[in-house]
């Protein structure tokens, strides 16, 4: 049986495919290294650089004659528009949409052509998107001569979660087209498979070179030398993990989560960026308070494809980027298993070898030696939103910011907000509190703070300068990070389990916490006095 695969990437879904013994003999994307990494492992396909959308309008006997007639078509529309980590979800989504119709004004040409061979498509993507699917096209709404309806979502079309087909992740994605429902294979979360089965099973890297290697996904033995893309290590700098740690565990007005890694889980969504100072990085640790990147074999593991398969860019971000943005081959072969089945298909007993294609160039990251990287100074218009760290009482919290500023002409004005929970309830409050609010003993600690801090404050444009510069530039000058972990400090040692209770604000009625009360006033008259000061 022929597959036909659109925006194939890095050939995931042609993996689980091929894997269930069906040929991709047509692929197509617009990104070379995707295209060099589908053919370098699919070499019988006809795997072309070229836009989809053009391809999705081509006049009738121009795409018959390119595009082959097939019995299943899969595809996997950039996904970039629809994700919720762009821009929050609120990213344009107008090219997204298009391309999204264009693979499926390609399923629609080949289904209703005279005397189609076409059984099953199937169309993946991220969960967001299934807002932008209509459950039935028009031949007019695809721009296409004729008069058919295309039908989209059926009973089995929905969400499914990579963990529950034996992936090493919980990703979960949207499934629609016309295709038969695929079997979990595993259902309780107690069996699926874990970071942990993932980076034992391939060991340190650089150890052990000339043991065997099982495959944590396949019944696949290798030699651990000839691994690629394994043998290697990318220590992160201080001043990355440290950045990574503290937007994991106190993003604020989101959950927690691990850092490093628990391997004893599956593993979050690998990304396709290869960020090791987000939010979404994985990070594993390395040695006494070091910590690591994973190596593009260990994600690539995460995500399911063999030990065998090879990823062809330069780099190790375009690696991480083909590995990030493909669909997890476990996933895809039950997917093409259950074609298989429908088909009566004989599927194969043993896992097949890879035959790579020998006239692409193969770059091994194998043993590269990656430098830690230096902090580099920030631009000097950098912005700045953070709130007084770890200090998040019933949903408030009290956040400094330069938002506020003209950056367009360099003059920065630093100010002080009272947040609460996030989304459609989120609210920012600037309440005048005065300072016959604080009980007397609370209020006397203030004020001798403040007059402590007081020496080093400096101007609003100098303390944009130290924010800017790097750790080891600052040293003792203050900037705004370093201002609020003294706040904290001391809001720690007058209240150590933030059991202070709560104070209404006189003139707005607010009720709040006093923790979040004595970090606002202590922040409201720091930058007052801030505010006053020249440059020099």
């Amino acid at each position: 049986m022929k597959v036909a695969d659109f925006f194939c990437g890095a050939g995931g879904f042609s993996e689980g495919f091929r894997q269930a013994g069906f040929t991709t003999v047509f692929a197509v994307d617009k990104w070379l290294p995707a295209v060099n990494t589908h053919h370098g492992n699919h070499p019988s396909s006809n795997t072309i650089l070229e836009d989809v959308e053009k391809i999705s309008n081509l006049p009738d006997k121009e795409f018959h004659t390119l595009v082959p007639d097939t019995e299943i078509i899969i595809g996997s529309p950039p996904c970039v528009a629809f994700s919720n980590s762009n821009k929050s979800g609120k990213g344009d989504k107008e090219l997204g949409i298009r391309l999204l119709e264009s693979y499926l004004r390609i399923v629609a040409r080949k289904k209703f052509k005279r005397n189609s061979i076409l059984k099953y498509w199937i169309l993946e993507n991220v969960p967001n998107i299934e807002k932008y699917i209509k459950p039935f096209y028009s031949s007019n709404d695809l721009s296409i001569e004729g008069d058919f309806i295309l039908q989209v979502f059926y009973n089995n079309s929905g969400v499914y979660n990579s963990k529950n087909f034996g992936v090493a992740q919980n990703r979960k994605r949207f499934l629609c087209g016309y295709f038969p429902t695929p079997n979990f294979t595993i259902i309780n979360d107690n069996e699926v498979l874990s970071l942990k089965d993932i980076i034992y099973s391939l060991g340190e890297p650089g150890e052990k070179l000339n043991r065997v290697i099982k495959d944590p996904n396949y019944n696949l033995r290798m030699i651990s030398k000839s691994i690629t893309d394994h043998h290697y290590i990318r220590e992160l700098a201080t001043h990355e993990w440290e950045k990574a740690r503290q937007l994991k565990e106190d993003k604020g007005y989101m959950g927690r989560m691990s850092f490093p890694e628990d391997i004893n889980k599956p593993a979050r969504t690998v990304m396709a960026n290869s960020s090791v100072s987000s939010r979404e990085s994985i990070i594993y640790k390395y040695k006494d308070n070091r910590f690591r990147s994973p190596t593009v074999r260990e994600l690539a593991s995460i995500m399911s494809f063999p030990l065998d398969y090879r990823f062809y860019g330069d780099s190790r971000g375009i690696k991480s980027k083909l590995v990030g943005n493909a669909v997890p081959p476990k996933m895809a072969f039950a997917f093409a298993k259950s074609i298989a089945i429908s088909l009566n298909e004989e599927l194969p007993q043993n896992y097949i070898h890879i035959n790579h294609a020998n006239n692409i160039k193969f770059v091994n990251l194998n043993h590269h030696v990656f430098e830690i990287n230096k902090e580099k100074p920030k631009k000097e218009i950098a912005r700045f939103k953070y709130h007084i760290p770890y200090l998040i009482i019933k949903a408030f919290r009290v956040e400094l910011t330069n938002y506020n500023s003209d950056f367009h002409n360099k003059k920065f004005n630093w100010d002080v907000e009272i947040h609460k929970s996030q989304g459609p309830r989120a609210k920012i409050y600037k309440p005048a509190i005065a300072n016959k609010e604080f009980d007397k003993q609370i209020w006397e600690k203030i004020y001798a703070f403040v007059n402590f801090i007081e020496p080093r404050l400096v101007s609003f444009e100098i303390f944009q300068k130290n924010y800017c510069l790097t750790e080891e530039q600052r040293k003792e000058q203050l900037g705004p990070n370093e201002l609020l972990d003294i706040i904290k400090d001391f809001i720690l040692c007058i209240s150590p389990n933030n059991d202070l209770g709560n104070i209404t604000i006189s003139q707005s009625h607010l009720s709040l916490p006093v923790e979040i009360a004595v970090g606002y006033k202590i922040l409201e008259l720091l930058i007052d006095k801030m505010r006053s000061l020249k440059n020099g």
